[in-house]
């Protein structure tokens, strides 16, 4: 038998949600001293605290805890149960650091305020290029909801081109339009250069038209960092007395493993008022 400060050691919790497990009838002692009141555990009930403490990380309350063990919960159920779990807190790790990416990346718009390096900006004209390309849709043009669209569709792209047996003739090519249904929900196309007869099947083929005049910057790392970079590109139109004329393009110029080392043109059409 423990003291109930040897049993807490062991079940790495505190003295005090023992005595709390004990009130609500949670986790009794095994034994209590009548002389002294003193609680005592057995090794035995280290089952019980453990799982007590992985359905309560699960996000149920005591009373639903107490429940579940009333009802014999096995060892299976339990550890099904825990990956779930996981799986929750795994989107939600993942959704937080996208989040804090974005945030890095307004930070460092707000920071370069003021000072945008607008010298890398070049006005050229854009020629036409033959593509192959998915669509679909994402909520708004924010990166939160553009990353998990885009990315996907690629890799579909990619899937059909190879089964199609045919191969990429040129960098990737992003653009975006405002969608039919409205409501801010923007229609991605995930394209990317083909030397392929036109077609609308697994895959569209087209050509997307030439732009006349371009503001167009090169950005350097993942797109999830994309802000200072367009943002820049913005400043520049503004300056030079041009107005835009749509989304721009992304030119993936180079996507190695590493998302950090993209190199991507963004490609602006701008007209003058």
């Amino acid at each position: 038998m423990f003291t109930i400060g040897d049993f807490a050691r062991h079940g790495r919790v505190s003295v005090r949600m023992l005595r709390h497990y004990d009130a609500t009838g949670l986790l009794r002692p095994a034994h209590v001293d009548p002389a002294t009141g003193y609680r005592y555990y057995s090794a035995a009930q280290l089952a019980r605290l453990n799982r007590v403490i992985a359905l309560k990380d699960l996000g149920l309350t005591l009373q639903q805890v107490q429940q579940i063990l009333d009802e014999k919960v096995t060892t299976e159920e339990l550890r099904a149960m825990l990956r779930l779990r996981r799986a929750e807190l795994e989107v939600a790790m993942t959704a937080a650091a996208a989040r804090l990416i974005q945030v890095e990346a307004r930070l460092r718009s707000i920071e370069s305020e003021g000072h945008m390096p607008t010298n890398d900006v070049v006005f050229k004209s854009v020629p036409a290029v033959r593509v192959a390309e998915l669509t679909a849709t994402a909520a708004s043009f924010e990166p939160e909801d553009i990353g998990p669209v885009i990315g996907p569709l690629y890799d579909e792209l990619f899937r059909r081109l190879d089964t199609a047996g045919v191969a990429p003739a040129g960098p990737g090519v992003a653009y975006y339009e405002e969608a039919p249904e409205g409501g801010g929900r923007i229609t991605i196309h995930a394209a990317v250069q083909v030397a392929a007869p036109l077609q609308d099947g697994a895959f569209r083929v087209l050509d997307l038209p030439p732009v006349d005049q371009a503001a167009t910057i090169v950005h350097r790392g993942s797109m999830d960092t994309v802000l200072p970079t367009a943002q820049a590109l913005a400043f520049w139109i503004d300056e030079n007395g041009y107005r835009s004329a749509g989304y721009p393009r992304e030119i993936n110029l180079e996507c190695p493993d590493n998302r950090d080392d993209w190199v991507t043109e963004l490609q602006a059409p701008v007209t003058k008022p």
